[in-house]
């Protein structure tokens, strides 16, 4: 069964890319494959690639599906590690406005104003 995780599409991005084992990519490279990959080919793009591969050449698409989990597992891990924009969004607290309970009971533009 095809992994549908986030970590499976990073791991199909990165094994559909350019990028090989002995390029030896830090995480930012591996990063940066895995979005263009993303980006050339899409989701099932990446996919299309990583089955015709194990179609054609099995013995060495599983050598290469095992160095992109790693890889991207790991690069993705370390992002995750530094503080986003969003870093701070589990600790603020949305409040609505409440309407006047006359506005509530009908339908918008049927209360009297």
């Amino acid at each position: 069964m095809h992994d549908l995780s986030i970590r499976g599409i990073h791991a199909d991005a990165l094994f559909a890319s350019g990028v090989q084992r002995c390029d030896e990519p830090n995480a930012g490279q591996v990063r940066q494959a895995v979005a263009t990959a993303i980006r050339e080919f899409g989701y099932s793009g990446c996919a299309a690639r990583v089955a015709q591969e194990f179609g054609d050449h099995p013995e060495t698409a599983v050598i290469r599906m095992r160095w992109a989990r790693a890889m991207a597992g790991a690069a993705f891990a370390e992002s995750a590690l530094q503080p986003g924009p969003c870093a701070v969004a589990d600790r603020l607290h949305a409040v609505r406005p409440r309407l006047p309970t006359d506005q509530v009971a009908g339908s918008p533009g049927t209360w009297a104003a």
